[in-house]
């Protein structure tokens, strides 16, 4: 078998229904990220621990990774693409920027449940967003940073090249529990690391 650059191997978000992990959509980059910030925070019993305590770990470290994602509609433009033409980047954008939002439907449902007078309403929830960086690592994330950069338009203004920088925080099992779509996703994650650390 040929040996495939890793930098046409796509990294992707996938998105999993939370409670069952049936797959709900998928984005691939468009093109790989240069480089990813990673960090890892462990989570030990204080700040101050005393002796006994000095080497124990309360569970996986706090992982959280920054990258930036690029879009560019130029060859799209060039092939005469409609939907490039008539709005450029706007619903790769607008596919990304809506991990970060309650669906209308449920915004209105909850406006309703408060005027007809429901004590309690539930906060809405999102899709289980994975970030899958290559085959050996795939983990499940939450988005708790995004900042766009539009750096060129077309004649009416839409995006046809921009830059979208994602911070985003693993959930561990800490975060999920065990018995949970994400924190199987989470433990295969951590088991692989654990063997690929055995490779070194």
């Amino acid at each position: 078998m040929a040996n495939i650059s890793p930098r046409l191997q796509k990294g992707a978000i996938v998105l999993l229904e939370p409670n069952t992990g049936i797959p709900m959509g998928r984005i691939e980059l468009q093109y790989n990220p240069e480089s990813i910030t990673r960090s890892l925070k462990p989570q030990t019993p204080g700040e101050e621990p005393d002796r006994s305590e000095v080497l124990r770990l309360k569970g996986p470290p706090i992982e959280t990774i920054r990258l930036t994602v690029e879009l560019d509609a130029t060859d799209s433009l060039e092939t005469g693409d409609a939907t490039a033409t008539s709005v450029g980047l706007q619903p790769q954008m607008a596919l990304l920027e809506t991990l970060v939002y309650p669906t209308s439907t449920e915004l209105i449902a909850n406006e309703i449940l408060s005027l007809i007078g429901t004590i309690e309403i539930l906060p809405m929830s999102s899709p289980l967003t994975l970030l899958a960086w290559g085959t050996n690592r795939v983990t499940p994330v939450r988005i708790t940073g995004f900042e766009i950069t539009e750096e060129a338009f077309d004649a009416q203004l839409n995006p046809i090249r921009a830059k979208i920088a994602l911070d985003l925080r693993v959930l561990s099992v800490s975060d999920t529990g065990f018995l949970s779509p994400a924190g199987a996703v989470y433990m295969a994650y951590q088991m692989g690391k654990e063997a690929m650390a055995r490779k070194a």
